[in-house]
């Protein structure tokens, strides 16, 4: 039970880190906007993801959030990924900054599965 919680916690603060406080703090950067027009996104893009993402990310780590909730937020953020995979391989073909959704589609795959192998437990 010791290595789910674990496995949970620290792959949950990864994606928590990166995706929500990282988003949050950088959403409006040059480099952002920059990187959502070379995908071929509108501008209006940036803001829309950025509440999603923090959103999403803070459901998956308060523990009082509603299990309806965080399953919603786990379908996002995989949605996220997966979207942020396409795009990146159709734009600019397949490449190591290709890899980098895929590194965090893992990483969510790991919490939800430890999540709910602490949930069962729990029962």
């Amino acid at each position: 039970m010791k290595k789910y919680k674990i496995a949970f916690w620290v792959t949950t603060t990864i994606i928590f880190l990166f995706e929500g406080v990282v988003t949050a703090l950088t959403s409006n950067s040059e480099m952002s906007r920059q990187g959502i027009m070379q995908l071929g996104y509108p501008l209006y893009f940036i803001p829309l993801l950025a509440v999603f993402k923090v959103a999403g990310t803070l459901a998956l780590i308060i523990p009082a959030v509603p299990n309806r909730v965080k399953e919603w937020a786990y379908a996002g953020l995989m949605i996220d990924f997966i979207c942020a995979f396409v795009s990146i391989v159709a734009v600019g073909g397949f490449s190591g900054i290709a890899l980098l959704p895929v590194v965090f589609m893992i990483l969510l795959v790991i919490s939800y599965v430890s999540r709910e192998m602490i949930m069962n437990a729990n029962k």
